[in-house]
């Protein structure tokens, strides 16, 4: 009989469903890591909410854990490489508290047009000061969408009903969506300068860390007001306080921070700023849904090994699993290649296969593409959850199996639709197991895709090299392998190379700024 421990306060109901499917559960709740580290050994699973921290060391001594499931969307608190390489599937439950956190969005919003949390404490004081707080109403007024997903729809939804008008940001998002949601997608700068109100729902990562930064807080109009439920880094804290210290910012409101708890701050006390401690997800009825959907879930995978929002295991029969992995590997490659270098505006994508590929499944080879894809915007995506994503957003997804025979004995193509036309990855197995890069955007480059890379578009000229080197060289930098493609002699040429750390920013604008680039890019896989 499997065994489960809860280890944070959950709802009765997940312990209920885990004993209903057979499964053994203890609810031990408030130890320390030591003492968790403990007791982890005799447990198959490990049900949490945010409060354990299920760390490399914790996973070291979890000699029986095969799943830990996070009731809730946030997996912060995980370490998911340890986990994956102790063959521990990491679940979340990225769907449970979506209404939840969109009508706290909404009370935020009201609570900034209306300046109520001022009003109620100068009530309370015992001062009755109506003509001090005059509000502005939401109707006709435009709200705009930093981030278009599940979460940004619902807000889209409920502010369509108070009779405002609803912008985007999402890359993701397709014009044919944005129709659906009767909303308008635009620029980031659009959006900033025509907003009255600006919400944010979108994950962080390397892409949206600060994207409401000092300079693109000054795009924004005068007196717009700011609302964020989703994470804590979206908004450069400094530059808001000095905006709303300004008065160039009407108002904000922030229901997360980029150091939490979040005891002291700046922008506490400061007029027009409101601010919860991290209750986006906090109604009884979001605590129930994600505890019963995580319980599900690892229900599910203990039992049966159905596997669903599992964060680094695709969704898998145990017959297709080895023949499909390094297919897989492949896919997920192309798809991070090509969304770290085409990944703004994109409005529909194609993955091919031909020779040995197109006998395959092709479904878990499309959910590796897009969750390669879509992690440049998503911590939280994975090939089971990818495809949901992807046509939530509207992204036009095409599968294509040719059964002709090409230059190699397979072969995977990944094109994306973008504002400057398709751009097209292709890649195949070396010895049917490594993955191996051969064409990028129409230039036949053979590398391998791991680590740090750069991606360096230059005009072909004697001398390129030497100077690229030198100039890695004279920063310390290691380059491993070094992989050159060109269209014709003479012409646009592209390098990929791989480094043995990450190329500081200073150092790619260093490398922009030599003779004969175009382009300068930091990757990594």
């Amino acid at each position: 009989m499997p065994k489960v421990l809860i280890s944070d306060k959950m709802d009765p109901k997940a312990a209920e469903i885990f004993r209903a499917r057979g499964i053994e559960v203890d609810e031990i709740t408030g130890k320390t890591p030591d003492e968790l580290k403990a007791i982890i050994g005799q447990y198959d699973g490990l049900a949490i909410r945010s409060a354990t921290k299920v760390t490399k060391d914790i996973l070291s001594a979890a000699t029986n854990l095969k799943v830990v499931g996070r009731a809730g969307i946030g997996v912060d608190n995980v370490d998911i490489p340890a986990a994956s390489a102790q063959g521990v599937v990491v679940m979340n439950t990225p769907f449970g508290n979506s209404i939840t956190t969109a009508e706290h969005a909404i009370a935020l919003m009201f609570a900034l047009a209306r300046q109520l949390p001022e009003a109620d404490a100068s009530t309370q004081a015992g001062k009755w000061e109506k003509n001090r707080f005059m509000g502005v109403e939401l109707t006709s007024k435009t709200l705009g969408l930093i981030g278009a997903g599940n979460i940004g729809s619902i807000v889209a939804d409920r502010a369509r009903g108070l009779r405002m008008k609803v912008i985007a940001y999402d890359p993701f998002l397709t014009p044919e969506r944005a129709v659906e949601l009767g909303i308008e997608k635009v620029t980031l700068d659009d959006l900033l300068a025509r907003a009255d109100f600006i919400t944010l729902h979108t994950p962080l990562t390397d892409q949206t860390r600060n994207i409401l930064s000092r300079e693109n807080l000054a795009k924004t109009r005068k007196g717009v007001r700011i609302i964020n439920c989703a994470r804590g880094g979206l908004i450069d804290e400094a530059a808001l306080k000095d905006g709303l210290d300004s008065g160039h910012i009407g108002g904000a409101a922030l229901d997360v921070f980029v150091t939490e708890p979040a005891k002291e701050s700046p922008l506490f006390g400061t007029p027009g700023f409101v601010s919860t401690p991290h209750l986006g997800a906090s109604t009884t009825e979001a605590q129930v849904n994600v505890a019963i959907q995580v319980a599900e879930q690892m229900a599910d995978f203990l039992v049966s090994g159905g596997v669903t929002n599992a964060l680094n295991m695709p969704s898998l029969s145990a017959e297709e699993a080895p023949k499909l992995k390094p297919y897989m590997a492949l896919a997920e490659k192309l798809g991070s290649l090509v969304g770290q270098l085409a990944h703004d505006a994109l409005g529909g994508i194609a993955i091919e296969v031909e020779g040995a590929a197109a006998q395959l499944n092709l479904k878990p080879i499309s959910g590796a593409v897009l969750a390669g894809l879509m992690r440049v915007h998503s911590d939280t995506v994975n090939m089971v959850n990818a495809p949901f994503l992807a046509k939530e957003r509207g992204l036009d997804v095409r599968e294509v199996r040719h059964d002709r025979e090409g230059d190699y004995h397979t072969l995977v193509r990944v094109t994306v639709d973008t504002q400057e036309g398709p751009k097209s990855v292709a890649g195949t197995l070396f010895g049917n197991a490594a993955p191996r890069l051969v064409e990028l955007f129409g230039i036949k480059v053979e590398a391998d895709l791991q680590g740090d890379m750069l991606y360096v578009v230059n005009e072909d000229a004697p001398g390129f090299i030497g100077r690229l080197g030198q100039t890695l060289g004279e920063a310390g930098v290691n380059i491993g392998t070094f992989h050159l493609g060109r269209r014709n002699a003479g012409g646009e040429a592209v390098l990929l190379l791989s480094v043995d750390q990450p190329v500081p920013e200073p150092l790619l604008w260093q490398l922009c700024n030599l003779p004969g680039v175009k382009k300068v890019k930091a990757l990594r896989f």
